[in-house]
């Protein structure tokens, strides 16, 4: 059969015995591709003779997300019926000039591999659609026309009125409260203003919201100088035509009038309480049934995010952390915020200790959410009101370094996202009229000493706190308890004593 076959291994003697640090002989030196510093990732900002502002990112790739930020929301509905942007937010991609229905929208962005959605906030509407970049022309008309040609026929109205009410209905069954609670803080929190008003339709509004209602809304808050055009994996200067194309000269759907009672108020913090008593016992049924609990948040105000304090806010949220005591990382598996090392793991009765910051232009709010039973609702309370002054103590230099580090790489790995990138556009734009990039973010963050976080946390601790309460509340402290005891050195609550138990 012939001499056996056998392979030459680059260690033999056939081959140069050359070290994987040096070039290899005869291969010519590669080009790498190189970015001159970081301008090769600047946000590109145009402002059109309208006052609308065209923002864009260079993210390059196939699609492209694009969308319309504009400056409206709960927080503006003072002098409405509460309830008009929840309504908008369900009417959007309707029927417009152009358009007969929502089918018609939908099969035209197909033809690009396209998907849409709507989402208001307290201070922001936003309609956005994902596309293939090709489709750019298409897609840009489609975002003009459903901002500014709806139709608003007497059936779409009615069918989301059916849908609002539904999703209140929603709202008050569901399991998790997280939402709920998050609508009593911030009406705790701004007591009858700016974002303590409903972001959800109250019920008793539903039948009240018309086509005139919204339109009158429509005419003062949808105007070119509170939009913000933002497109993420799109060339600049064809945003920028689409935008003089479509955006430039439109007449919207509900006259050219300019806006007369446009809502400037700045957010005013009254802190306060907020209680709704309700019977959690059965909220989920079957042969393992969630176990009946009272949620509750406690806040205090902190501050806007164009303040220089929102750095070490944030940094400060993200060291307390938290979660449910049921998790996948869940006490004694690694997790290292205080609100697991101090509250979760030391008190197994506590279903949930879970940090959150609110931000908006004007104002903040820093809250945490604990859950237990009933029966232990006063020791919770109390414990949530000891990690609160502990924020003002001592920092830990590991811990710091910890919070930052996971702070920056939650940053980057949002930004991974291409509609995240397109929000983070649109909003830091439409706030501030430029954007702040990633790496001078992670600078901030990097910059925030233990003495910042102490500073901010004792600043915050002097202020009125807000609470919302929801379940049973036989055992909880009274509000003015609550406030006397984050007034104090170690956080707990007076002493009661009662003749009769």
């Amino acid at each position: 059969f012939g001499p056996s076959a056998h392979r030459q291994f680059s260690s033999g003697g056939a081959y140069p015995n050359i070290p994987l640090s040096s070039p290899l002989p005869g291969v010519p030196k590669p080009v790498f591709a190189t970015v001159d510093g970081q301008e090769k990732f600047e946000t590109k900002v145009t402002r059109l003779d309208n006052g609308l502002q065209v923002a864009s990112q260079n993210k390059f790739g196939q699609f492209c997300t694009v969308g319309i930020l504009i400056n409206s929301g709960s927080r503006y509905e003072a002098k409405y019926f509460s309830g008009i942007a929840h309504f908008l937010e369900k009417l959007a991609f309707s029927s417009t000039a152009r358009f007969d229905n929502k089918d018609e929208i939908l099969l035209t962005l197909e033809k690009h591999g396209g998907i849409c959605d709507c989402q208001t906030s307290r201070d922001t509407t936003m309609y956005a659609v994902s596309a293939d970049s090709k489709g750019l022309d298409t897609v840009v008309g489609l975002l003009a026309e459903v901002t500014l040609h709806p139709r608003l026929t007497d059936e779409e109205i009615e069918m989301t009125r059916m849908a609002v009410q539904f999703e209140l209905e929603d709202l008050n069954m569901r399991p998790d409260p997280e939402p709920l609670l998050t609508e009593m803080i911030h009406e705790a929190a701004y007591r009858g203003n700016t974002v303590g008003l409903h972001r959800f339709c109250p019920s008793e509004n539903i039948a009240k919201i018309d086509r005139e209602v919204l339109h009158s809304y429509l005419r003062n808050y949808y105007t070119p100088d509170r939009m913000v055009l933002a497109g993420v994996g799109v060339e600049h200067e064809h945003l920028v035509e689409c935008a003089e194309k479509y955006l430039l000269r439109a007449q919207p759907a509900w006259g050219s009038a300019g806006a007369v009672e446009v809502d400037r108020s700045v957010a005013q913090y009254t802190g306060g309480i907020v209680k709704l008593e309700r019977d959690m016992s059965n909220v989920s049924l079957g042969p393992t049934p969630i176990p009946e609990l009272t949620h509750i948040m406690v806040g205090l105000e902190s501050c806007s995010f164009l303040e220089e304090d929102f750095i070490p806010f944030a940094v400060l949220n993200m060291m307390m952390g938290g979660g449910g005591s049921f998790s996948a990382g869940g006490p004694g598996k690694g997790m290292f915020s205080r609100l697991y090392l101090n509250v979760l793991n030391r008190h197994h009765w506590m279903y949930n200790a879970t940090s959150y910051h609110h931000s908006y232009e004007d104002t903040g709010l820093l809250c945490i959410h604990a859950s237990a039973d009933p029966r232990q609702v006063r020791e919770m309370v109390e414990i949530i009101t000891k990690e609160f002054i502990l924020m003002g103590g001592a920092v830990d230099a590991v811990e710091l370094e910890r919070a930052k580090t996971q702070l920056m790489s939650m940053l980057m790995m949002n930004l991974e996202s291409r509609p995240v990138i397109f929000e983070d556009v649109g909003r830091q734009v439409l706030a501030t009229c430029s954007r702040k990039l990633p790496h001078e973010l992670c600078t901030l963050i990097r910059n925030v000493k233990p003495e910042d976080v102490r500073r901010v946390a004792s600043k915050m601790l002097r202020g009125k706190p807000a609470v919302a309460a929801l379940g049973d509340l036989t055992n909880l402290p009274t509000y003015e308890h609550i406030q006397a005891a984050l007034a104090s050195r170690d956080g707990r609550l007076p002493r009661t004593y009662r003749l009769f138990r």
